[in-house]
């Protein structure tokens, strides 16, 4: 063949060229047709799909239809009823416009178009299957359009080899159901998933009311409603307190015009409104609509049409960025406290919680005995004992609550027991060579101390040695995870009462399709319906925190690198998320007792230089250096 003769490709090679563009799995199908339902002007849109959308995906919609005679042009490239001149490219104000989906999807798939408008008495049918198509047949319909796309990929093997598990594909295609959901609140929208109901979004006015629905009550009560309008740009929505955020951008909604788009420029104006109110790394939480004219924006930026240039985005930039500021002067964002007088709802809240807390109490081995005033204590894994931990002493009046962790040594103190270490030559696994005390420390160990409850300065023969504490204590902890988890022996701790947690499509479909991973971690899950899950277990290292602030922690490792990551690299990830977790804290005072238990197991890791994050673990100072800072040398 001739490579130097130019010749036009077929209709056919132009269609699967553009469907790499606009169809990238099933959640893009997903996106096109659903968008193209709420153009046909559809007040409800039904979304039926099997195996993550592999197999079928089903959307119908009772909008205004399309004609026997146009049905072949529905499936042509670059056939489209929304724009008719160039000049309407720059004032679009429809979700589509390209004229592409349509041919894209029945390229790489077996499609079949059925519809009928408002005037028929009867609806018509197109099948058409890798891209050739059959004579339209008449068929029985409601008014509205059915679009059925079956086997996509079928005849494209190479991209249908790098699509997901079922699990993974269906929650990337109802993260493109719900932005279109949550921004045309005033219709009905529902999602199914091989039979089984995951949305069924009645239409509502009230837009914090479908973001409840979607997203949760949770985040919908810290909302604060934003407003402002300047030169016809409409600003409109809410914003999270900052006491709510999150690891990611996942749930920054930006919506112009009704289309879910993402602009840095507009995210960077949202974090700069936050500066000083949240962490460092932490995102806020946004649900935005822009509405302005269609002639100040191109939307015809790219085929999924997620980006768009505007015409002044320095004014926007400006206008959201004033507008969140203004609102945050004007709005208390402290945490909002609780009623003194309880709720029906808290009150039986209330109630649970004390009946679980008695039956705790019950279990065989607990043994724990609860003072007035006093909560059950906890065990580290660091303390490799395996009875139950004594009751600490409450505070005399006016004495400062600290962090108590129990150390062998201190725990038989506590316990009116002597304690003497093991024999030198005793043999003992990693965790029993762990529990060793300050027999064990280094040489100079009495004298170390602790500077602003975050360092620990240690005198050795070279000179001087300031340790991390929570990094050195990271590291020890993610070793002896590491061990457990290889072993398939980390401690968890199960809940009496299974604890649902809301988590969004992307993240919940991560959760389920790493359930496996998951329980190796100690934490134990399963589907609870739509984007919620259940935990039942979780690693008793972390009994302190809540479950459901464990769980999301850990999706978001899970999700936060966009693609399928190696097994080993992500259980180490969680490993040393779950590490530093447990870690004693930047700013928590420790005891003598405590001091010398985590110089004493410094030794026994393999890597005690660096944390599992790569930074050090102690900065060491020799005389010499110290001299020459003193002027003595």
């Amino acid at each position: 063949m001739d490579s130097t003769v130019i010749k036009l490709l077929p209709s056919s090679v132009i269609n699967k060229i553009a469907a790499g563009e606009v169809i990238e799995r099933p959640a893009s199908v997903v996106k096109e047709l659903v968008e193209n339902a709420v153009d046909a002007g559809g007040q409800r849109v039904d979304v039926s799909i099997e195996q993550g959308g592999a197999e079928l995906i089903r959307v119908a919609d009772d909008g205004c239809g399309i004609a026997p005679d146009d049905l072949p042009l529905a499936v042509t490239n670059h056939a489209t009823s929304k724009i008719q001149t160039a000049d309407d490219l720059f004032r679009v104000g429809t979700m589509g416009f390209r004229g592409e989906a349509l041919a894209s999807i029945a390229e790489v798939s077996r499609f079949t178009l059925r519809s009928r408008t408002a005037d028929a008495t009867a609806g018509a049918e197109l099948v058409v299957s890798g891209g050739q198509a059959e004579p339209v047949a008449p068929a029985g319909c409601p008014v509205g359009t059915t679009v059925e796309v079956r086997n996509l990929f079928f005849n494209t093997p190479v991209r249908q080899k790098f699509l997901r598990t079922p699990q993974t594909e269906i929650g990337h295609a109802t993260e493109a159901f719900l932005r279109v959901a949550l921004a045309h609140p005033g219709r009905r929208f529902s999602l199914s998933h091989n039979g089984r109901v995951i949305h069924d979004l009645p239409p509502t006015d009230d837009w914090r009311s479908r973001i409840a629905v979607l997203f949760g009550q949770e985040i919908a009560d810290t909302l604060i409603e934003v407003a402002s309008e300047q030169d016809g740009v409409r600003l409109s929505g809410y914003v999270a307190n900052p006491t709510v955020s999150r690891a990611n951008n996942r749930l920054q909604y930006l919506l112009l015009n009704g289309r879910a788009i993402r602009d840095r420029s507009l995210q960077h104006a949202l974090g700069e409104a936050y500066r000083g109110l949240l962490l460092t790394g932490r995102y806020p939480v946004c649900f935005l609509r822009l509405d302005l004219p269609p002639d100040q924006v191109d939307v015809n930026v790219h085929p999924t049409k997620l980006e768009v240039r505007f015409q002044d985005g320095g004014r926007l930039y400006s206008q959201l960025l004033s507008t969140l500021r203004t609102k945050f002067l004007s709005t208390d964002l402290k945490p909002v406290e609780r009623s003194s007088e309880p709720t029906e709802d808290e009150a039986a809240a209330t109630c649970a919680s004390e009946l679980v807390d008695w039956a705790r109490s019950q279990l065989p081995g607990q043994g724990l005995t609860q003072l007035p005033g006093q909560g059950l204590t906890q065990r580290r894994l660091d303390d490799p004992h395996s009875g139950p931990p004594p009751v600490a002493p409450a505070p005399s009046p006016g004495e400062p609550l600290t962090l108590r962790r129990f150390t062998p040594a201190a725990e038989a103190e506590a316990r009116g027991q002597a304690w003497r270490p093991a024999p030198a030559g005793a043999a003992a696994d990693h965790d029993d060579a762990a529990s060793t005390t300050a027999e064990a420390a280094p040489q100079h160990a009495a004298t170390a101390i602790q500077l602003h409850n975050r360092y620990l300065i240690v005198a050795t023969d070279e000179g001087m040695e300031v340790i991390d504490q929570h990094a050195l204590h990271e590291r020890i902890l993610y070793e002896q995870i590491r061990t457990k988890v290889l072993a398939g022996a980390v401690e968890r701790q199960k809940l009496l009462v299974p604890e649902p947690v809301d988590l969004s499509p992307a993240e919940a479909a991560a959760a389920l399709e790493n359930q496996s991973l998951l329980a190796e971690l100690g934490v134990d899950i399963e589907p609870f319906g739509g984007d919620t899950v259940l935990v039942s277990a979780y690693p008793a290292m972390l009994a302190k925190l809540p479950p459901a602030e464990v769980l999301r922690d850990l999706v978001e490792q899970l999700v936060g690198g966009g693609k399928a990551p190696d097994r080993r690299d992500t259980l180490d990830e969680l490993l040393h998320m779950m590490s530093c977790k447990a870690a004693v804290k930047y700013g928590d005072p420790l005891t003598p007792h405590e001091i010398s238990a985590l110089l004493a197991q410094r030794g026994l890791t393999e890597n005690h230089h660096h944390c599992p994050h790569g930074r050090p673990t102690a900065l060491v100072f020799t005389c010499e250096e110290l001299d020459k800072r003193f002027k003595r040398i």
